[in-house]
């Protein structure tokens, strides 16, 4: 009868696969440093640190110190000073080059505080939201969330060297799977995605349909498929080069395990730890 049915109770459900959008966007950049990430281990020994790096995890971390204050005292001078408290020279070329960066930061962070009404407490500061949906877990931890109306907000900061567009908020599978994950933990609707440039103090925003979570849902799923059948191949004996292939090009300057590739070595320069910072 469950044969007639075309059902087949005797095999086991299939596992899902957490993934989180750093994860998969390792896997399309490039497998080799995939493999060195999350299968190796203990995991080869990373590069050094980062002044772009640096200097965007300052920002983070002073915003999310911002809304841990009570309203009254989230004031665009005490988002300074917790900048400030939050800087780390980690990869400047020197004290001068960190400080004047750090002074940078702190206009950044000034000004856009200046635009936000601290009044309002967001629903989630650096939460972290997961949600099943086909064969994956997506999930995340995501910079702000907010609730506007009856409807969560994703809210993602970027202190990179270029303005973003609306084509990148609608094209980033990292925004559309944090609302999917956002709206199950929060059990709140939720098709609002915003990229917030403090450098230009831009704001890209998309509001999502079904169908356009949909087709970022897909991608992920099948990227998860993938990234599966390439631990299972490598499980099976096969060669870990041949499972896990460089991807090379000019991100091999930057890759957190260069000194492990030869072939990203010969792909691209090395780059001193401050050459990404805008001029």
């Amino acid at each position: 009868m469950q044969e007639q049915l075309g059902l087949d109770f005797g095999a086991p459900p299939r596992k899902l696969v957490r993934v989180t959008p750093a994860k998969l966007a390792t896997w399309a950049d490039c497998p080799r440093r995939f493999r060195m990430a999350y299968v190796d281990r203990p995991s080869p020994g990373r590069g050094g640190p980062w002044a772009h790096s640096a200097m965007g995890a300052a920002v983070h971390n002073a915003l999310k110190a911002l809304f841990d204050l009570p309203p009254a005292q989230r004031s665009p001078d005490r988002s300074v000073a917790l900048l400030n408290r939050a800087w780390k020279s980690d990869g400047f070329q020197d004290a001068e080059q960190s400080w004047r960066y750090r002074d940078r930061a702190a206009g950044w962070v000034r000004d856009y505080v200046e635009t936000l009404d601290t009044t309002i407490d967001p629903i989630g500061v650096e939460r972290w939201v997961s949600a099943p949906t086909g064969t994956i877990v997506a999930e995340g931890r995501v910079d702000r969330i907010d609730l506007r109306g009856d409807e969560l907000v994703i809210v993602d900061y970027k202190t990179g060297k270029h303005a973003l567009s609306t084509d990148d908020a609608r094209g980033s599978q990292a925004l559309a799977l944090y609302a999917v994950a956002a709206r199950r933990t929060l059990r709140k609707p939720c098709a609002r995605v915003e990229l917030h440039h403090l450098p230009t103090g831009s704001v890209a925003v998309w509001e999502h349909t079904e169908e356009s979570i949909g087709r970022h849902v897909a991608r992920a799923e099948e990227a998860a498929d993938d990234i599966v059948l390439a631990e299972s191949t490598l499980a099976a004996g096969a060669d870990r080069d041949e499972v896990y292939p460089p991807r090379v090009g000019r991100q091999c300057s930057w890759c957190d395990f260069r000194r492990h590739c030869p072939e990203g070595q010969e792909a691209a320069p090395t780059l001193e730890p401050w050459a990404l910072l805008a001029p």
